[in-house]
């Protein structure tokens, strides 16, 4: 009965939703990718709020419900029955009545999890320019496709599916990424760090200081090069959010001078990335929004990158990338030794494949920590955490290592606005490692 009334639900919204594009004729941005959708998406939310007027939602709404409900309005929170009777009779309004502030630009992502998700997104809200951030070799979703190609197959669909006097906004350093410039009447724009991208990051560094950090970077694009500094954000990702980003913007007719400062008003979602104080004056590296194997390389690599007194990481399980699990966790504890981390500690039992591959790899048996419980390790973390410690926490969703980060973050009180999943349906839910 549930999942009949969850359909209804789905029909009902894809109905609303196609209804009040056709009504209001937005311009529409989608972002597709298996790494950077949110991050991207708010670094054009800031590019192309000081010209226009813009919507991107607030939450990850990204999926069969998720996407038509950030068509029909931006909305705080979701949940209950009244919560989508508002919706209904709020969107049946809006098309009667003509809303004037109804935005210019909609900014979409279009997550794919299973085989036709990309199909139906595309049938409710066809985007006019799609940006494809990056693949990497083990996609997260995978074991729910027949391979990494498949997966591949279905997010390309969205490029594929642009029309003649639309966009594709394509990273130039992602091979596969760029494979789709044969499967689009669209006209293409590149971004990366590679010289052959039209918008070319360059000068990268990862800034910290032991108080402060953020990234800086030089933004080019046909002849014409800026500075830009972003604060409380950190690693290449960040760089690649702000280059898809100005690509967008230069399709808007903005210059490069406007599009940097513009861009120094993103901040990096939570859980992506994003520098936190930690308690005894250490800080945080929250990457703990959600985990695939190439995220979980760009983390370490950042970590790497920075100057600290001690690095510790801490990582959880990948999950949903199915018969890559064994190989995709002993991977990433292979390289550990190399990564100048002085401290390792695991979640999960996939996490503990991480820190049973680093041993083997000659990591220091005496430095290496496995846990069951996401609880245990905030508490173990408090009493290890020395002054200038630098610490990456990053898991998939399912492991929730958010939970730590808030028990060693020096304002826990701060955790609604910058931490991942603190709304109250989340709080109601058990993580796979809570509460054993």
């Amino acid at each position: 009965m549930k999942i009949i009334g969850l359909k209804f639900l789905q029909f009902i919204l894809k109905l609303l939703a196609k209804a009040t594009l056709l009504r209001y004729s937005p311009g529409i941005v989608g972002i597709t990718g298996s790494v950077g959708k949110t991050s991207t998406k708010e670094a054009i939310k800031a590019v192309l709020l000081r010209e226009r007027n813009v919507r991107a939602p607030s939450k990850n709404y990204n999926n069969e419900i998720g996407l038509p409900l950030s068509v029909l309005g931006d909305w705080e929170s979701t949940g209950g029955f009244f919560f989508w009777i508002k919706v209904v009779f709020a969107s049946l309004y809006r098309l009667v009545v003509k809303d004037k502030n109804y935005p210019e630009v909609l900014i979409l992502e279009y997550a794919v999890d299973r085989p036709g998700d990309m199909k139906y997104l595309l049938d409710i809200a066809r985007p006019h320019i799609g940006v494809f951030t990056a693949m990497g070799d083990v996609p997260v979703h995978v074991e729910f496709f027949a391979g990494p190609e498949a997966v591949m197959r279905e997010k390309a669909r969205l490029i594929s599916q642009l029309p003649a006097t639309g966009f594709a906004i394509l990273n130039a350093d992602d091979p596969l990424v760029t494979q789709t410039k044969a499967q689009t009447r669209a006209q293409i724009m590149t971004f990366g760090f590679e010289e052959r991208a039209e918008v070319r990051v360059s000068n990268f560094t990862n800034r910290f200081d032991g108080k402060s950090g953020g990234i800086s970077c030089k933004l080019g694009y046909g002849g014409s090069i800026v500075p830009l500094h972003i604060d409380r954000a950190l690693g290449k990702a960040q760089a690649y959010s702000a280059a898809a980003a100005t690509a967008v913007g230069l399709i808007f007719g903005m210059n490069l001078i406007k599009i940097a400062e513009a861009l120094t008003q993103y901040e990096a979602p939570a859980g992506r990335l994003k520098l936190i104080q930690g308690i005894k004056e250490s800080f945080l590296i929250d990457d703990t929004y959600n985990a695939s194997p190439l995220a979980m390389h760009l983390g370490l690599e950042t970590l790497k990158s920075l100057n600290a007194k001690r690095k510790i990481a801490v990582l959880g399980d990948m999950l949903e990338i199915g018969k890559y699990t064994l190989e995709a966790h002993e991977e990433i504890g292979k390289s550990l030794k190399k990564k100048g981390i002085d401290m390792l500690i695991t979640v999960g039992l996939r996490g503990k494949l991480i820190a049973e591959a680093a041993i083997r790899a000659g990591f220091s048996e005496k430095e290496v920590f496995t846990f069951m419980d996401v609880d245990e390790v905030g508490r173990f973390l408090q009493s290890k955490i020395q002054k200038g410690d630098l610490i990456l926490v990053k898991g998939s969703q399912g492991v929730r290592l958010e939970k730590v980060v808030k028990e060693v973050m020096a304002e826990p009180g701060r955790a609604k606005n910058l931490l991942a999943r603190q709304d109250p349906e989340w709080q109601k839910k058990k993580g796979l490692y809570n509460e054993l």
